[in-house]
């Protein structure tokens, strides 16, 4: 039972620190869509995620008015198209407007789901829909697309991460009329997990129920408010465990609403995805929570341990609260959603090698950066491929969703608006790594993975 202190600390979370439901995602299984005709199969797609998703935004609203808990975004995600192409085979792009089409009719934000996944090879399908990536993403408004290159078991499949390179570039040509806005909704993962709910990321895997409810919290704001009240002298571990007891906090309100969600739409309740995810807003940044910390600005010596107290902190305490947990649960460090990051990023404080060491530690990994638009295919490839090693060696979720700011420069800006935010274009090491990507094939799993 809540008290009325507990119902007054979580009003004024909402009210004066930015607390929110970052998303209520509904994964849904096609498995059953497949055919062998791929307008058929079409077919079943739409209806599937009409009939199950009918009533996903209007559940969302009214528990946020029944708790006035705000739920920024209602989101479906769909088993890999690449799956159900393999099944069909022909024109890729055809899945990807009709997840878009269903998509709108049930006013959802956003769907993710095209998606491939070739750590181990490619299987019927995959190179098909990997290379009909660009066009899919630029032809629709709302569909976001995955591929996972790696994993712990697995290693690293050179011949997908060389293939993406060029894919990225091709993203962000094809919409450079419109901010290059294909290539922010692509993620490159290592490690991907089959239940998390935040794009541009999500898919729903092939171990997971037919239907389910996929909730992210997200409370960075919550979190550095209850650290500026905390003693400028108290040790990191005393910061340690306010952060604990915010978590726990701040992921209880989560709890709350999946198990409303769950029962109202009569599907399981999946995961809680215990992360905190900035926004451009003021008051609701990773980087500013780092800084409460005792740094002078995100990208200063120390950042990398505070950051990891941080992940590590609001793990320990969401477990706490919540009934299942998955996802990418931790502290997400996107450059162009982060207002703390922008800033950092502006004065040179932050740089793109500092970011890759705090992702060795983080939620994610290098996410929505802005790089120069004439940085080549091989150098984009070479990022996806550090990044996944750092992934597989230490058996954690990695991603990388760079954006070639086509026509700019270093220093300069590009402006996506609303949850993508805006940043500065950042300087990438141009030293070629073309000899090693060009060779392809496949790096083999490190001696950890074998552990059965």
């Amino acid at each position: 039972m809540l008290n009325m202190t507990d119902i007054m600390e979580t009003v004024t979370m909402i009210q004066d620190e930015a607390l929110d439901i970052r998303t209520i995602t509904m994964g849904i299984s096609l498995l059953d869509c497949a055919d062998g005709d791929i307008d058929v199969s079409c077919e079943k797609v739409y209806k599937k995620i009409t009939t199950k998703a009918h009533d996903l935004v209007a559940t969302g609203e009214a528990i946020e008015k029944k708790y006035g808990i705000p739920i920024v975004n209602k989101r479906i995600s769909v088993t890999p198209i690449a799956m159900l192409l393999g099944a069909s085979g022909g024109d890729p792009i055809k899945y990807a407007k009709t997840l878009d089409k269903a998509a709108k009719d049930v006013g959802v934000d956003l769907i993710g789901g095209f998606t491939a996944l070739v750590q181990k090879g490619f299987g019927p399908g995959d190179e098909e829909l990997i290379k009909a990536i660009p066009q899919a993403l630029a032809q629709t408004d709302v569909v976001c697309s995955s591929v996972n290159v790696g994993s712990t078991k697995a290693g690293i499949n050179m011949d997908a991460v060389k293939t993406l390179g060029q894919v990225v570039r091709d993203c962000a040509e094809l919409t450079k009329d419109d901010q290059c806005v294909g290539a922010t909704k692509l993620v490159v993962f290592c490690n991907a997990p089959e239940d998390n709910p935040f794009m541009a990321g999500a898919f729903h895997g092939p171990g997971e129920p037919d239907c389910v409810i996929n909730v992210g919290v997200s409370g960075p704001g919550v979190v550095r408010a209850a650290l500026a009240d905390l003693d400028d002298k108290a040790d990191m571990g005393e910061v340690a465990n306010v952060i604990k007891k915010t978590a726990f906090k701040i992921t209880r309100m989560g709890q709350l609403v999946g198990a409303e969600a769950s029962r109202m739409l009569d599907v399981p309740f999946g995961i809680i995805d215990l992360s905190l995810a900035p926004t451009p807003a003021v008051g609701d940044s990773v980087a500013h929570i780092l800084e409460e910390v005792g740094l002078s600005q995100c990208g200063a010596a120390g950042t990398t341990a505070a950051l990891a107290m941080l992940n590590d902190a609001v793990k320990k305490g969401g477990l706490m609260a919540a009934n299942n947990c998955g996802g990418l649960s931790g502290a997400f460090i996107p450059v162009t959603e982060d207002a703390g990051m922008i800033d950092a990023a502006r004065t040179g404080c932050l740089r793109i090698e500092k970011l890759e060491a705090m992702t060795a530690v983080c939620s994610v990994g290098l996410d929505m950066i802005v790089i120069p638009g004439d940085t080549t295919a091989e150098v984009i490839s070479a990022m996806i491929a550090d990044e996944a090693a750092i992934g597989m060696v230490n058996y954690k979720t990695t991603a990388v969703r760079v954006i070639p700011a086509i026509g700019l420069k270093e220093g300069e800006e590009l402006e996506f608006g609303g949850l993508f935010g805006t940043g500065p274009v950042m300087k990438v090491n141009t030293s070629s790594p073309s000899k090693m990507i060009e060779r392809g094939g496949h790096i083999p799993a490190p001696m950890q993975a074998l552990k059965n």
